[in-house]
């Protein structure tokens, strides 16, 4: 009564008094607290706390249909299973799921609606603690989707993890693992995120996933001996990225029209001891981009069996990068097949291995004795390209009488042509036959056929320019 006085009176005193603001600062006053969600029970004991609490360690808690508006917080090893269509619902504050202990398993749940907070990276499912695993959940409308922490030996399987209606800059992090060695990530389907990204996270499997929509659909951080296998990474910025890690697989995916501002299909930065094989990398900006990989002597970097197709630039390769090997590549109607990024030659890369080198779309040559390789070396010292990588503004003029014209004169006066980017001395005639239908992607099936029938129909496309060539 006393404080509602002073109110008034505060208020009578600013009326009384002309050109003056008088505002009551009543501290004591306590701030009202935003209502709680409507739901039968309050956030901090709901019924699936009220179910945890009454689990014990080991046990199955079913959770029956309905919407949940609560945190849930799980201590204790167990399994929590929706039974029904299960939405816990995080009414736009914070957190939704917590795991603390090891050995839990959390399946079938809707989890949508967290918080905006990038500071405080409101989360939908945040694990804490070793061998989760975390099954057939949707995550919708989160900040940031999947979190694991020091969560090692976990297992991400066949979640679909789409971020809120954000600028790609205040969006969080689809997937996120940080210290979680041995963990396997397979079968999810991330999207309309801003990344999934792996954290000093050793041995870890990445296996059959798409991720679309995203600024990196997968990037790898000070990760050794890690393997990527029969994914999809399409209309991202970047497919995947690979910096500071040694030891990683990455096959059998298919990196397609990734186009944002740096537009790598797939980018290498400072990585060792690595292979990029039978992968489908098509209409990227850049499809492959190389900056100082290997990154010590000792270390390694295998291109091979791989296809690269109607990309601006097939391969990028920094005059830093030495030791790689590029070989049995088909190379297929990339404006630009290889590229050197800066000042400097591609000198101290082969490529080729043991008369093998790689197909190339814009070979020239003839193959007299039928062995599959061509009788002339294959050098790329187009005039045009030369100028391109100097002054990119006249990518203006590509496909154009210009472009013809300048092409004419470097064939015409080989005293204006540039020196060879590099040179494959045994080109194969006829492109590799690679297997790239057997990606599978359970989140999304009806993208498999149509998957098929376009990789397909890219390899017969070269492979006829092949035969044709060859018949020549």
């Amino acid at each position: 009564m006393r404080l509602a006085r002073l109110a008034i009176l505060a208020a009578i005193l600013g009326l009384l008094t002309p050109g003056v603001t008088v505002r009551a600062q009543l501290h004591d006053v306590p701030e009202p607290r935003r209502p709680a969600p409507q739901s039968a029970d309050t956030p901090e004991r709901g019924v699936i706390g009220r179910l945890l609490d009454a689990a014990a360690p080991g046990s199955v808690v079913e959770v029956p249909a309905g919407v949940y508006h609560e945190r849930i917080v799980i201590d204790r090893p167990l399994v929590l299973v929706a039974r029904g269509r299960v939405v816990l619902d995080g009414s736009g504050r914070g957190d939704i799921v917590e795991v603390r202990a090891p050995d839990v398993t959390v399946r079938g749940f809707i989890v949508r609606n967290t918080g905006i907070d990038l500071d405080l990276e409101n989360t939908g499912i945040r694990v804490l603690a070793a061998n989760a695993r975390i099954e057939d959940n949707i995550l919708e409308d989160v900040l940031f989707g999947i979190d694991l922490r020091d969560a090692p030996n976990s297992l991400i399987a066949r979640n679909r993890i789409g971020g809120k209606a954000l600028h790609i800059a205040r969006r969080g992090d689809g997937l996120r693992l940080w210290r979680a060695d041995g963990s396997t990530i397979e079968g999810n389907e991330i999207h309309d995120g801003r990344d999934a990204i792996l954290w000093y996270s050793s041995r870890v499997t990445v296996r059959n996933n798409l991720g679309r929509n995203c600024r990196y659909g997968l990037h790898l951080m000070f990760c050794d001996d890690v393997r990527i296998e029969h994914n999809e990474f399409r209309h991202n910025s970047v497919g995947i990225y690979l910096m500071y890690s040694r030891g990683v697989e990455v096959r059998n995916n298919r990196l397609v029209r990734n186009r944002g501002p740096s537009g790598y299909g797939l980018g290498l930065k400072e990585t060792d001891r690595f292979t990029v094989e039978a992968n489908l990398i098509a209409g990227n900006r850049a499809g492959v981009y190389v900056d100082g990989s290997p990154f010590t002597a000792a270390g390694y970097g295998v291109f091979t069996a791989n296809t690269l197709a109607y990309n601006d630039v097939g391969m990028t390769i920094l005059p830093s990068s030495r030791g790689n090997e590029i070989f049995e590549n088909n190379f297929v109607d990339n404006i630009d097949q290889v590229a050197v990024g800066a000042r400097g030659s591609l000198e101290h890369n082969a490529f080729w291995r043991d008369e093998r080198g790689n197909f190339w779309s814009d070979y020239t040559g003839y193959d007299q004795n039928a062995d599959g390789v061509g009788d002339f070396v294959h050098e790329s010292h187009t005039l045009f390209e030369n100028l391109l990588e100097r002054e990119p503004s006249l990518r203006l003029f590509l496909f154009s009488p210009a472009q013809q014209a300048v092409e004419f004169v470097g064939r015409a006066i080989p005293a204006v042509r540039p020196e060879p980017k590099f040179v494959d001395e045994v080109p194969l005639m006829r492109p590799v036959l690679i297997p790239h239908a057997g990606i599978e992607h359970p989140a999304d099936p009806t993208r498999l056929p149509l998957a098929a029938v376009g990789g397909a129909l890219a390899l017969a496309g070269a492979l006829v320019v092949g035969l044709a060539r060859a018949s020549a």
